[in-house]
């Protein structure tokens, strides 16, 4: 059946000599797979730009639940990431979350106000020109609400210690070990409640905004069991240490 529907690229691998396997968060359908032949040849490899993380592509496609790769039919640039793509530390950004969102977003799965938030924080990512230091990991507290293990807000200042099996802030360290530092406990809440026009108040060292990276990827984890490790993360750490 002939659809239309927006989409967000996160993700793209190499298949034979010119075509390429991407993965495409679609408002309609949620995550899909799609081969795209001759998308490396000289002819039409000028379009291979737009298969990039964070690309937002307006899409008609050929769709079949039971199918394993959809079938692109036409597509048009939604909105094109250029500040993202011109800047180094950006195009990390997009990269790795365009890695954990592949990771994270089920398959066939829509969710209209999911797409909203990953897309409205693509076009203010890609706007933002100064202070975005912070932008991914204000991105995955939000995206945790999406996605089903939002921790409650911080209510009492003496809750010094993220749980993050539970998703709460208690006051002494849990017995299974898997909670936060007071110090980036203190962060986190911030991080939870605040605003992407707010985070470039949250004053970070490049180890302490790592620190929080790796504790907020951890959380994932628990909560995601199949959640597959970030190779990208190693790198995004190195950009913004």
């Amino acid at each position: 059946m002939l659809e239309k529907t927006r989409g967000i690229i996160l993700h793209q691998i190499k298949y034979t000599d010119s075509g390429i396997v991407t993965q495409i968060y679609t408002r309609k359908f949620g995550r899909q797979s799609f081969l795209i032949k001759g998308m490396r040849n000289r002819k039409t490899g000028k379009h291979n730009i737009l298969f990039q993380p964070l690309f937002i592509l307006d899409m008609e496609l050929y769709y079949k639940a039971s199918r394993e790769m959809q079938t692109l039919k036409e597509f048009s640039v939604s909105f094109t990431p250029y500040d993202i793509y011109s800047n180094i530390k950006k195009s990390c950004v997009a990269i790795f979350l365009g890695e954990v969102l592949t990771s994270v977003l089920k398959e066939e799965s829509p969710h209209n106000e999911l797409f909203d938030y990953i897309e409205e924080s693509i076009i203010y990512f890609d706007k933002c020109k100064e202070g975005f230091a912070n932008f991914h990991i204000a991105f995955l507290a939000g995206l945790s609400s999406f996605l089903g293990f939002e921790p409650g807000p911080r209510l009492e200042k003496e809750d010094a210690f993220f749980d993050m099996v539970n998703g709460i802030f208690v006051r002494i360290p849990p017995v299974h070990g898997n909670y936060a530092t007071e110090e980036i406990t203190n962060i986190l809440a911030e991080f939870f409640v605040a605003s992407y026009g707010s985070i470039s108040n949250i004053s970070l060292t490049g180890k302490m905004r790592n620190d929080i990276l790796e504790t907020l990827v951890r959380f994932y984890s628990l909560h995601l069991p199949g959640l597959k490790k970030i190779k990208s993360l190693d790198v995004l750490k190195e950009v913004f240490s």
